[in-house]
């Protein structure tokens, strides 16, 4: 069927199931979807009586299923108005009959339409195929093993829509019972190919529809010879989602540019009495030693910290990149128009008191004056932004000033001053910390675009609870994660599963879930926690880009091997299977009571030229792309004397062109943390007291690679 053909028929069904104030379709309807877009299902007619559905049964030959038709029931097995083998007359008789009194007592006001005859399909591995529209992402769409279980277990992975083929196929391999599909236990494996093109289908289905809320084959029943649906759901969404607005790239850009590098900033509410915000901004711009053009503005003074003092942003002279806010929230809607007037591209929200208090209102009139002349607002309810490379400390918080390759931001207030504790305690060097608050306007996505381009960034890290607009951040994450790692904490991963689906794919479809799966999919690298996300952030810039999958543990202590190994695992990394002439190479340096394979024991007694000479073979051999040390203290070996060599050893090799990304845990007495703090330092990412960090690390430098197309294969789960 001709593309416009289909999409004729599929939109006048759906506008008369609209003009008849129905959202759910019936399954004959569904029918006629799953026909127009190739969607494989069963041969199946609908019976308006008994007589018809004897004679439908047996022109199918074999045991049929039956199932109620009506627009008024959605759940057709919780209706009692589905049985499964039914064959020959009497058996098609009763069943008919059993079906349509289960129907009206579950439903007295139903209409029914008659019972769907359909062909029993034969036994395969049952799946689901679905769509659901986020409220995040848009379209999405799903796969999973079906089944009983299937709401049970939650085995389900999620792509944004539309997918092609091979994103199709990705999907098989997400779910953890993948192996599954594979066949096991002397069953054949599945017609992959034929699975993927019923998500490709469907994904196509809701994207040329947006109108179409959710889709659901379940089963689709898949075997070694194809993947047929069931049975096909599909529900209309009830309203019109607000369009956001959008800004081309270089809009992006450019009022980005002014924000992060003015030349001139405006603090509204500035004053002079010690413990107000307005005095705090000032005093850390000034302090700060930005330097730029720094203008007071408040009416009731005529000069602040030793500069003039205006009474209105208007009276400014020159131009002005950004507006800093310190006034009450109820102040700020008047003063946000003087700076449109004045032609400000930039204000910066420090109050709270709008829609985190419930004042919405309060909050859409400040966006409608911005939108109104075209001003860019971040937060508000924020902390305010830091840009170290400026100079620039736009906040009343404490002032930071170690400049560096990584970008902070925060949705929370109280999570941008740990991430500011956290930089001043590790000495992280950052390019900016900026905090997002309400984010009524500018979000990651516009910080994404313009840390991609700043070249003094190199690693962003991000704290999130929500995404404004999921596909435009998946864009924008995909382009910078080419070119830099982008790391994300989203929190609220407990708070899944809580709307109201009309389907078993929008049931499944958690907002935890979706994120996960999509976050994945736009390449960035999912922290688990806080402090996960703060030392991704410092160290990722620190290690080398691997060159392939092959990591190899050298410890000193077989405990500690043990531990490195499971981290390796759980991390999604591989360990190298030694080949002999390594493995004896390995052996001529360790105690005949050492261990060669993988990991590597080299025991803890040995002197500081064991470590040396493992950890230098380590980096010589080329089919060795990765180092992970567990180091355990000793007399013979103390804690500074292998940080010393280790970090000797390690840049002599990059002096040589060889770059391996190294990480170490460290064991042993207090020693072994200012041995930790020297590695680190030097390009070895080092961590005292824990065997899981630094893998943790390591895995998530390869996670960002794979994201990149710096090594083979497009996910790890």
């Amino acid at each position: 069927m001709r593309a416009e053909d289909r999409t004729a028929r599929v939109r006048a069904l759906l506008d008369s199931v609209r003009a008849g104030g129905r959202t759910a379709l019936t399954a004959p309807e569904g029918r006629l979807i799953a026909d127009a877009y190739g969607i494989a299902v069963p041969g199946e007619e609908v019976a308006g009586d008994v007589d018809r559905a004897v004679a439908c049964a047996a022109r199918f030959g074999g045991p049929v299923v039956m199932k109620i038709v009506s627009p008024d029931i959605l759940h057709k097995t919780d209706a009692g108005g589905v049985v499964v083998g039914v064959e020959g007359a009497a058996e098609v008789r009763a069943a008919f009959h059993r079906i349509v009194r289960n129907a009206r007592a579950y439903a007295p006001g139903a209409r029914i339409e008659g019972v769907q005859i359909q062909e029993l399909l034969p036994a395969g591995q049952e799946v689901i195929v679905g769509a659901v529209t986020d409220p995040t992402f848009g379209k999405v769409v799903a796969f999973g093993l079906g089944g009983v279980l299937v709401e049970v277990l939650k085995d389900v992975t999620f792509r944004l829509a539309p997918v092609d083929a091979d994103e199709a196929l990705s999907m098989l391999d997400s779910v953890r019972a993948a192996e599954v599909l594979r066949g096991v236990r002397g069953r054949a494996a599945v017609d992959r190919r034929a699975v993927a093109e019923q998500i490709r289908r469907v994904s196509e289905l809701v994207t040329d529809f947006p109108e179409i809320a959710e889709v659901d084959l379940n089963p689709v029943i898949a075997t070694a010879d194809g993947a047929v649906a069931a049975d096909i759901r599909v529900i209309l969404a009830t309203g019109t989602p607000r369009e956001r607005r959008h800004y081309s790239r270089e809009e992006i850009l450019t009022s980005m540019r002014r924000l992060m590098r003015p030349s001139s900033v405006a603090v509204i509410g500035a004053s002079n009495e010690p413990g107000k915000i307005g005095n705090s901004v000032m005093r850390n711009l000034v302090d700060g030693g930005f330097a730029g053009e720094i203008h007071p503005v408040n009416p009731r003074a005529d000069d602040i910290l030793g500069r003039k003092a205006y009474k209105s942003v208007t009276d400014v002279p020159g131009e002005v990149d950004v507006a800093v806010f310190a006034i009450p929230a109820r102040l700020v809607a008047p003063a946000l128009e003087e700076v449109g007037r004045k032609g400000i591209p930039n204000a910066v929200l420090i109050p709270s008191g709008f829609a985190e208090t419930g004042e919405h209102a309060l909050q859409d009139e400040i966006v409608a004056v911005a939108e109104r002349y075209g001003v860019r607002l971040l937060g508000p309810n924020i902390y305010g932004y830091y840009s170290t490379w400026q100079n620039l400390c736009a906040t009343f918080c404490t002032p930071y000033d170690v400049k560096g390759g990584v970008a902070l931001t925060s949705q929370s207030g109280g999570i941008g001053m740990a991430v500011l504790g956290f930089a001043r305690t590790t000495g992280t060097g950052v390019s900016a910390i900026v905090g997002l608050g309400n984010k009524c306007d500018l979000d990651e996505d516009d910080l994404l675009i313009w840390f991609g381009e700043d070249p003094h960034t190199e690693c962003i890290a991000m704290h999130l609870e929500d995404l404004k607009d999921g596909r435009a951040f998946v864009a924008a994450a995909r382009a910078t994660v080419a070119k830099k790692p982008v790391v994300v904490l989203k929190a609220g991963r407990t708070a899944a599963g809580a709307r109201a689906a009309g389907s078993h794919t929008g049931a499944l479809a958690g907002d935890d879930a979706v994120y996960d799966d999509i976050l994945r999919q736009a390449g960035v690298v999912r922290a688990p926690g806080l402090n996960d996300m703060l030392e991704y952030a410092r160290a990722l810039p620190v290690l080398p880009t691997p060159a392939g999958d092959n990591v190899v543990i050298i410890t000193g202590a077989g405990g500690s091997g043990v531990l490195l190994s499971d981290a390796v695992t759980d991390n999604g990394l591989s360990l190298m299977e030694i080949p002999p002439d390594l493995d004896a190479a390995f052996r001529r340096f360790i105690p005949p009571f050492g261990a060669a394979g993988n990991p590597v024991d080299i025991t803890g007694g040995e002197p500081p030229s064991t470590y040396e000479a493992a950890i230098r073979l380590g980096l010589a051999d080329p089919r060795v792309h990765a180092l992970v040390l567990g180091y355990w203290h000793t007399v013979v070996t103390p804690p500074m004397v292998f940080a010393e060599l280790t970090a000797r050893v390690v840049a002599e090799f990059r002096e040589r062109g060889v770059e391996k990304p190294v990480v170490a845990s460290l064991a042993g007495d207090v020693e072994v943390e200012e041995a930790g703090r020297y590695l680190f330092d030097r390009g070895v990412v080092a961590y005292p007291y824990t065997t899981e960090k630094p893998v943790a690390v390591l895995g998530a430098k390869y996670r960002w690679a794979r994201a990149a197309g710096l090594l083979g294969g497009r996910y790890m789960r």
